[in-house]
């Protein structure tokens, strides 16, 4: 077992989508199905920033530090004790050789290799990735603002964060694609602040096989920043083989 992880988050952009449920659940595997906000499901990228990642109880001073994007879906499963809820991460990408070597391997999530360019001043925020075999392709733009605003999902900072901060399990497939590889986000010191996209492109969601014209809409972006984090592997979840 993979030991309990140190981090800092130096940075974590969640840009958000609100998507048609029935296009989002043809991308589950069972027993995910999507969680709900109203009509919509939740889709969207974490493009996150860690610095000082190590085993808990060493010094941050020897921690490494990489650029890591992942593509999100909010879901809910039945669980032993009633309806739980998480994230199911179909794509995770790093600047890391050494994140691609060890996910899926000695911690869950099979990365694949990307080159990055972050740009990043107080206010304002760019962030693009492309994968090393040119499929994906994300570049985001924000700054920050006071008041979350123009969100169909969310009524206000407070509910969105709320929601975000109950998706804290995060499931992958595997490498034998038999199950999905669970790692928990742990901090107590959750804040998010509201952001102001300026320009957002994302291969993924623009694939109209994948989501069909008009299926999914932005619709929100939050911003994190130098939270002390620490992640935990949870119970893996069988499912059927993935194909």
């Amino acid at each position: 077992m993979m030991p309990q992880i140190s981090s800092v988050i130096e940075r974590r952009l969640l840009v958000n989508y609100r998507v048609a449920p029935e296009v989002v659940a043809g991308l589950l595997p069972a027993p995910l199905r999507p969680q709900l906000v109203g009509d919509w499901a939740v889709a969207g990228i974490c493009l996150v920033r860690l610095g000082q990642v190590r085993p808990v109880g060493l010094p941050g001073s020897i921690g490494v530090r990489s650029e890591n994007a992942a593509h999100r879906i909010a879901v809910e499963w039945d669980g032993p004790d009633g309806v739980e809820s998480g994230v199911y991460i179909p794509q995770r990408d790093s600047g890391s050789s050494l994140n691609v070597l060890l996910g899926g391997r000695v911690f869950p999530g099979v990365h694949s290799l990307a080159r990055f360019d972050v740009k990043e001043s107080q206010h304002d925020l760019h962030v693009a990735f492309t994968s090393q075999d040119n499929t994906t392709q994300v570049s985001v733009d924000v700054h920050t603002v006071d008041e979350l605003d123009g969100s169909e999902l969310f009524p206000d900072l407070a509910t969105a964060s709320e929601f975000f901060r109950q998706g804290s399990v995060g499931f992958s497939a595997s490498r034998d694609g038999h199950r999905l590889d669970g790692l928990e986000l742990n901090t107590a010191q959750w804040q998010v602040r509201p952001a102001h996209a300026t320009a957002v492109r994302s291969t993924y969601f623009e694939n109209q096989t994948r989501f069909p014209s008009g299926s999914a809409t932005l619709d929100c972006t939050l911003l994190m920043r130098d939270v002390p984090a620490t992640w935990r592997v949870t119970a893996p979840m069988r499912i059927p083989a993935i194909a």
